[in-house]
């Protein structure tokens, strides 16, 4: 990343979590949650490396079975699922690790890894088994998501 973007990124609004407290029990209770967040941190590598396997496996078990080398409709859309599965693990490790480097949960990364996790569910819906309301209710939070990204990325103009 060059220097602009960490600035803009950093510097955007978010929750923070200051690292030093006047409180000596206050500050003991964040050492806890940072630590806390680096268990996490940890955790989420070994799902991106297990749901990598998984991958795998879901690729070889489908291309080993009869029709041989070929995928099916439904075998790619599985296999869509587990790929953005794992892309959405990646970027909660990195809102994770933005946390750990600047004590600011970005808004803006939490907004736009929901709205890939959304979009993985829509891109995998098997309308068969779906009702009406649940794709309308879907679609309710693609747009509140998607309005929510914009506010946040919108340039505020000053006259």
């Amino acid at each position: 990343m060059n220097n602009e973007n960490d600035e803009d990124l950093f510097g955007e609004p978010g929750h923070e979590l200051v690292s030093e407290s006047d409180d000596p029990f206050m500050g003991f209770l964040h050492k806890i949650i940072r630590v806390a967040v680096k268990v996490l941190a940890v955790l989420m590598v070994a799902v991106i490396v297990w749901g990598i396997g998984d991958v795998i496996y879901v690729l070889y078990q489908r291309l080993v079975q009869p029709p041989f080398l070929l995928l099916s409709i439904s075998d790619i859309l599985a296999t869509f699922g587990a790929f953005l599965a794992v892309l959405i693990a990646i970027e909660i490790f990195i809102n994770i690790t933005l946390y750990l480097k600047t004590n600011v949960i970005p808004v803006r990364l939490v907004v736009a890894t929901a709205l890939m996790a959304i979009s993985r569910k829509v891109i995998i819906f098997d309308f068969e088994k779906i009702t009406p309301q649940y794709v309308v209710g879907t679609a309710a939070v693609v747009l509140a998501l998607g309005i929510t990204y914009w506010l946040i990325t919108k340039k505020s103009v000053s006259p």
